[in-house]
């Protein structure tokens, strides 16, 4: 406790809820609804949580960062094959400098950005990289898909009420890989600037080097540390279909640790054509004004990409004064 008594960012690290995910799944009736009611409240206190007892496998976890670290270590001409700028180029590879504030401070990150539902898409290379991967978001999508039943039913809606109303059975999922290579490697500041992802639900599994940071009363805190865990954020279009009452959450990433910190982030959305608005039952049956104007998400996405060079949010443009 600091000495104005209030906690201090490692003690409220500690405060982040964990949600067991096999007490949603495969828990009793009671069981069940706990969850449930435990996921509706990080949602909407936090905009995150710790998953644990998620069921991917630790092994498959750990060769899916040992394949990325493979493939961040191959030549730059051989990463070059796969560089493309587009957002919905079904595979992106990158390095450099992204932009942290106005005063122009930058921060080093690779990045390889995967679409990889409702079509997978995987480089080559290395030699079994693709189904391994395929493997990993299998996986992983299905995780999300039971979280996004149980965050529609923490709303008061049924389970697959979301997955009617968005269409994610054609929902658009990457699989974004970050790398910040070692001080070894590269010695300068490494990190991503502050932002909200896209999607209903982030979900993002680390190599046990600390640097996920979200914002919690005005402060910025470390979010992991949780052994086999997966970090799991709000994102956009869950803030926006549940009309503000699920904010989405900012985080940033700040690697001080001299180790190389390895990411695999898996953003879960609608359909690319699915035009995401409010909840025609949040906003119709409880009698609420939308605070939110409908975009499709295909659009939005577009959009992201445009002002979050200009260090803008796309929600911010399409949210409606009140």
């Amino acid at each position: 406790m600091s000495s104005n008594g209030e906690p201090t960012p490692f003690e409220v690290q500690d405060l982040i809820p964990i949600i067991d995910y096999s007490l949603l799944t495969s828990g009793s009736a009671n069981d069940h609804a706990k969850a449930v009611q435990d996921i509706g409240k990080a949602c909407e206190d936090w905009g995150c949580f710790m998953l644990v007892n998620h069921g991917v496998p630790e092994t498959l976890i750990q060769e899916m960062m040992d394949m990325s670290a493979a493939f961040f270590n191959m030549t730059n001409d051989e990463k070059l094959e796969f560089e493309a700028h587009g957002v919905l180029d079904p595979i992106r590879c990158s390095a450099g400098l992204n932009l942290v504030n106005p005063n122009k401070d930058t921060l080093w990150r690779e990045y390889l950005r995967l679409i990889v539902h409702p079509d997978f898409n995987c480089p080559y290379k290395p030699p079994g990289f693709s189904e391994l991967a395929s493997e990993y978001v299998k996986r992983t999508r299905a995780v999300a898909m039971e979280l996004v039943k149980g965050v529609s039913e923490s709303l008061g809606f049924e389970a697959l009420y979301m997955n009617r109303e968005l269409n994610l059975d054609a929902g658009f999922q990457l699989l974004a890989i970050n790398y910040y290579p070692s001080h070894v490697e590269f010695d300068v500041s490494r990190g991503l600037m502050p932002h909200t992802d896209h999607g209903l639900l982030t979900l993002l599994c680390e190599n046990g080097v600390p640097g996920l940071e979200v914002i919690r009363g005005g402060k910025w805190v470390g979010m992991g540390g949780v052994p086999n865990a997966f970090s799991v954020l709000n994102a956009d279009h869950l803030e926006i279909f549940s009309n503000g009452k699920y904010k989405s959450k900012l985080h940033r990433t700040v690697v001080t640790d001299k180790r190389k910190r390895i990411t695999l982030v898996n953003p879960n959305g609608p359909s690319l054509d699915t035009i995401v608005g409010p909840s025609s039952r949040i906003v119709d049956g409880e009698k609420r004004l939308p605070r939110y104007h409908p975009m499709k998400f295909s659009e939005y996405l577009e959009c992201q990409t445009k002002l979050i060079t200009a260090g803008k949010n796309a929600l911010d443009e399409i949210r409606i004064p009140i």
